[in-house]
């Protein structure tokens, strides 16, 4: 099994030079309505335009008041250096929402807003090692 984790975007084309940046690597697909960056460990994190989406699923699908942005997911990744996927964030566009701290689950992490919503954590398994 491959895990896709779709984030909706406004502006594909930002986006992904924003996920360039920030993951230090060239999607391996973008083509009109979808972006994907295949993730160490096999998983899948993709970019669809919001409009894209709404095609798809229709009036079924809530849509937020304009000019309101909202956490809308969290994209929590593992990595080495947690400090220098955040600055790449923050120098693509990234707001920081919370500095790299030791937290209560046993992690280090630092958290950053993308411009569509999306909650961005870097983190590293502290010294315990957990599961």
């Amino acid at each position: 099994m491959t895990v896709h984790f779709i984030l909706y975007v406004e502006d594909q084309a930002e986006s992904s030079r924003f996920y360039t940046c920030v993951l230090g690597r060239n999607p391996d697909l973008d083509v009109p309505g979808m972006t994907e960056f295949r993730l160490p460990g096999g998983a899948v994190l993709g970019l669809m335009p919001m409009a894209g989406i709404r095609r798809l699923l229709g009036p079924a699908l809530p849509d937020l008041a304009e000019g309101t942005l909202l956490p809308r997911a969290e994209l929590y990744l593992l990595v080495e250096e947690p400090a220098r996927f955040h600055e790449r964030a923050l120098a693509a566009g990234a707001r920081e929402l919370s500095p790299l701290l030791p937290r209560d689950w046993g992690d280090e992490a630092v958290y950053s807003l993308d411009r569509d919503g999306h909650v961005l954590a870097f983190a590293r398994r502290g010294k315990e090692g957990n599961p």
